[in-house]
C-alpha cells in the first residue's frame, strides 16, 4: 500500500510540475450575476442536433450566473419552436412546441484556440436522458461543417450510466460513416455530488485527457492524417445540457429540472510559444 501512495504522488507530482510550464490565456471565473458574459459566449437556439429533445433558449432560465458558478438547466415545459413548420421532414421544425428546454453556449467568434491547456471545473446532473457535454469545435465550423471541422469532447457524460465519463475525438476519414472516432471511459465515484477538474491538453502531436489530473486517454494527431487534420488548427469551446437524443435514451421526466454547474474555466498555453 506504501508502495502505491508514493506511486501516485509522484505521479501527480510530475503533472503539477507540467502544468506549470503552462501560462493563462483566457480564463472564465462567473465572478458576476445575470446572464452570461455576451463579450465571452453566445447562444444556440432551437432544435439543434442529434435528435435530442430539448430545445435551446437563451433565456437566463436555462443558463444563468449567479453565486460565481454557472447553471446550465434543463427543465420540462411547453415552448414555442421558432421554427416550426408544418410542412417540413426536418426534426428541427416539424415540432411546433417542444417538451423541454436548456441551454447551449459556445465562444465562437469570441475566442478560439490552437494548442495548451483547457481546466474546467464542473458538477454533473443526475438521472436517465441527461447529456452534459464541454466541448470543442474547429474555428471553420460555418464554412466546412461537421465532421471536417473536428471534435474534442473534453468531457461527455450520459446518465443511464451515472459513473462514467468519457473523452472522444471526430474527425473526417474515409470510413463508411464519414468519419472516426477516438476514445475512452473512466469510472468516477461521484461525478454528480461533486465537482471534478475535467482537463484537455493538446499539442502538435498528442491529446491528453484527465480527470483530476489523472490521465485517462490520449490521441495521437497523426491518425487524423497528414493533411487537412483538423486538430492542427484553432477550436472554440462549448457547454451544454441535452435530453434524449440518439445516445442519452429515455428522460426521466420526473427528475426534472436538472443543473450542470461550471465553477471555472481556465485555458493556457505552454509558455515561450
Amino acid at each position: 500500500m506504501r508502495i502505491l501512495f508514493l506511486i501516485l504522488y509522484f505521479l501527480n507530482f510530475s503533472q503539477r510540475m507540467a502544468a506549470q510550464d503552462f501560462i493563462l490565456i483566457w480564463s472564465e471565473e462567473f465572478d458576476y450575476s445575470g446572464k452570461p458574459n455576451p463579450e465571452k459566449w453566445n447562444f444556440e437556439e432551437g432544435f439543434i442536433r442529434n435528435l435530442e429533445e430539448q430545445y435551446y433558449t437563451s433565456r437566463r432560465k436555462n443558463a444563468r450566473v449567479r453565486n460565481g458558478q454557472l447553471e446550465i438547466i434543463a427543465r420540462k415545459e411547453s415552448f414555442r419552436n421558432k421554427k416550426f413548420k408544418a410542412d417540413s421532414s426536418n426534426y428541427r421544425h416539424t415540432e411546433k412546441f417542444s417538451k423541454y428546454t436548456s441551454g447551449s453556449i459556445e465562444t465562437k467568434g469570441n475566442f478560439e484556440f490552437q494548442y495548451g491547456r483547457i481546466d474546467v471545473r464542473a458538477k454533473l446532473p443526475s438521472g436517465n436522458g441527461v447529456w452534459p457535454a464541454i466541448w470543442m469545435l474547429g474555428a471553420d465550423f460555418d464554412k466546412l461543417s461537421w465532421p471536417a471541422t473536428g471534435e474534442i469532447d473534453i468531457m461527455e457524460h450520459v446518465g443511464k450510466v451515472p459513473n462514467e465519463i468519457h473523452g472522444t475525438v471526430h474527425y473526417p476519414s474515409d470510413h463508411k460513416n464519414g468519419y472516426s472516432s477516438d476514445g475512452n471511459s473512466i469510472y468516477i465515484e461521484d461525478p454528480s455530488e461533486n465537482f471534478h477538474v475535467y482537463t484537455v491538453i493538446w499539442n502538435e502531436d498528442e491529446i491528453k485527457f484527465l480527470i483530476n489530473e489523472n490521465i485517462y486517454h490520449t490521441f495521437n494527431l497523426d491518425k487524423a492524417g497528414s493533411e487537412n487534420n483538423p486538430f492542427r488548427k484553432p477550436f472554440f469551446l462549448k457547454l451544454n445540457l441535452a435530453l434524449g437524443g440518439n445516445w442519452a435514451g429515455i428522460i426521466d421526466q420526473n427528475l426534472l429540472p436538472q443543473k450542470f454547474i461550471i465553477d471555472y474555466i481556465r485555458v493556457y498555453k505552454k509558455a515561450g510559444l
